[in-house]
Order: C-alpha cells, then structure tokens, then sequence
C-alpha cells in the first residue's frame, strides 16, 4: 500500500512544497553560478531509472564547462581543478542536488531510493540486478548513501547490496529513517570524495558524490 501509492503522492507532494518554499534559494544560487563562470544554470546527465530505463537528471552545475560529463566526481583525476567557487559551496551543502525535485514531479525518482547510476556504470547495474534494486525508482538520497556514500561506491556489490535491501523492505519508516539520517550527514558533510588526484580521467565513470 504505501510503496505503491503513500510514497509516489508524498514525493509530489513534499517535492511540490520544497520547489514553492525554496523557490527565492533556487533563483538566487542560479544567479551565483551564472555570475560565477560560463556555461549554463542545469547540468544536465543521463541516468538509469526503474527498470534501467535512462533519463536526464537535473543537478545545478558546479564545475567548469570543459570538465567530463560522463565521469562521476569521485571518480574523476583533479576532480577540485573543475570544481567552481560556487560549486564548492553547493556540493559541500548538497545544494546542488536540488533541481532534482524536478525529476521527482516528473516521476523519474524518489525521494529516497538507490541513487541513480550512471548510464555507463555497468558494473553497479549489473550488481543491482542482482539484489533487484533497479525494480524501483531512484532516489535524492537512499540506504546506500546514509551508510558510506562516495566511500562505499568503490565497493560496488556492498553499495548495491545496500541498495538492494532498500529495494526489498521499502516502508513508510524506513524512508524517514533515510531521511533522518541523510541530514545529518549533510550536516555533518560526511562520506564526500571530490576526484582523485591526477588531472587525468578514465573514460567510463562510477557514481556521483552521493
């Protein structure tokens, strides 16, 4: 009952609520980043979905226009020399991922569930198929995050295994625990790995700082 319809109408609900009460932040960062360097407000990036299916996240752009677009962060060799002034404000405050609320009205992901994969992360997909996590939407923040986030992505069958055991005992409290949880390490600016240290960057990416 609660994952097929309670969650689906708090997602829009909330996500409607935040868009509307947020709306003076959202305008005033998209006028910090446009001041701040060239290039457009959104970045935009495809993602694998429920069922694997692809489709464009939206995140506020935080690095430089000439970076790679299809390498995650953590991922990245000199992923800091990319990196905006502004842009280092909303990652540190998770600001950026606030476009995201977007793809939540649109039905493309939840509020809490394993965090998108890149389309190119074949390996992690691979792994969620295993423990069934791609059977259900992607989420602004999820069980995997709130347990190691960039951290735990180097180690992708215990990522996807985290994912996977959200995927299979989704309720009402488990979301708000994930909730809970995720705050604080925002908060506490936990589990986040900006790159690595060389300048350069393998082809295939890993998935985003959270």
């Amino acid at each position: 009952m609660y994952e097929r319809y309670i969650k689906r109408m708090l997602d829009v609900v909330i996500s409607i609520v935040c868009l509307v009460v947020l709306s003076p932040v959202l305008l005033l960062i998209a006028l910090a980043i446009k001041i701040d360097s060239k290039g457009p407000v959104l970045f935009k990036q495809k993602r694998a979905g429920k069922g694997k299916v692809l489709f464009d996240i939206y995140k506020f752009r935080t690095m430089s226009i000439d970076a790679p677009k299809d390498v995650a962060t953590n991922d990245l060799r000199g992923a800091k020399s990319f990196i905006t002034r502004v842009g280092k404000v909303l990652r540190v405050t998770s600001l950026d991922e606030l476009p995201q609320l977007i793809n939540i009205l649109k039905g493309e992901m939840a509020l809490i569930g394993p965090r998108p994969a890149l389309w190119n992360q074949y390996d992690l997909l691979q792994w969620r198929d295993k423990f069934k996590a791609n059977d259900v939407r992607p989420g602004l923040s999820g069980w995997a995050q709130v347990n190691g986030r960039d951290y735990l992505s180097r180690d992708l069958e215990q990522k996807a295994h985290r994912d996977g055991e959200y995927a299979q005992n989704i309720s009402f409290w488990f979301d708000l625990k994930c909730v809970l949880l995720t705050l604080v390490k925002v908060v506490n600016r936990q589990g986040i790995v900006e790159g690595r240290e060389s300048k350069s960057y393998p082809i295939e990416g890993g998935e985003e700082k959270r």
